[in-house]
């Protein structure tokens, strides 16, 4: 049986963060699913549509990865699809404070599921999407956080 990882986030947008996370991953893992998730508490950017073509086309250099999306809770994801592990990305302790409630919710919901916590490299340790989208409004570089592919996204939605 090939070990699956599923690694599930809004990606609105997609960050070289992300990439970080999941290029390493896929060194760990046969193959690994970035999940890009609706969150019905949460005002997107990107539609669903868009963020999946975005992750798409930043992740197609990578060979085990695929790309796909659900709306509903992670664990019943991970259950309908044999999936017993989990990638998720931390940036500072604040990430971990949040990060290991989740993780600990999930598994209480599905005890077969393993949480695996990957450090993002030191330069993407301060990225978020957030962040990226508001320097984007304002027209500042984002280039050394983004794809070019996302970076020309986001120019066009804040024109």
């Amino acid at each position: 049986m090939k070990e699956v990882a599923v690694y599930p986030g809004s990606f609105d947008p997609i960050t070289k963060g992300h990439i970080n996370i999941v290029e390493r991953a896929a060194k760990h893992f046969d193959k690994v699913i970035i999940l890009v998730l609706m969150n019905v508490n949460k005002n997107y950017t990107f539609s669903l549509e868009e963020r999946i073509e975005l992750t798409k086309k930043c992740v197609s250099h990578i060979d085990n990865v695929e790309v796909q999306s659900y709306s509903g809770l992670l664990v019943n994801y991970a259950k309908e699809n044999n999936i017993k592990s989990v990638i998720r990305g931390l940036r500072a302790v604040t990430d971990f404070e949040y990060e290991l409630q989740m993780a600990n919710a999930n598994r209480s919901l599905y005890k077969s599921l393993e949480i695996f916590f990957l450090m993002t490299d030191t330069e993407y340790s301060f990225v978020s999407s957030s962040m990226i989208k508001e320097v984007a409004r304002f027209k500042g570089d984002i280039s050394m956080w983004v794809s070019k592919e996302v970076e020309v996204a986001l120019a066009k939605k804040f024109e």
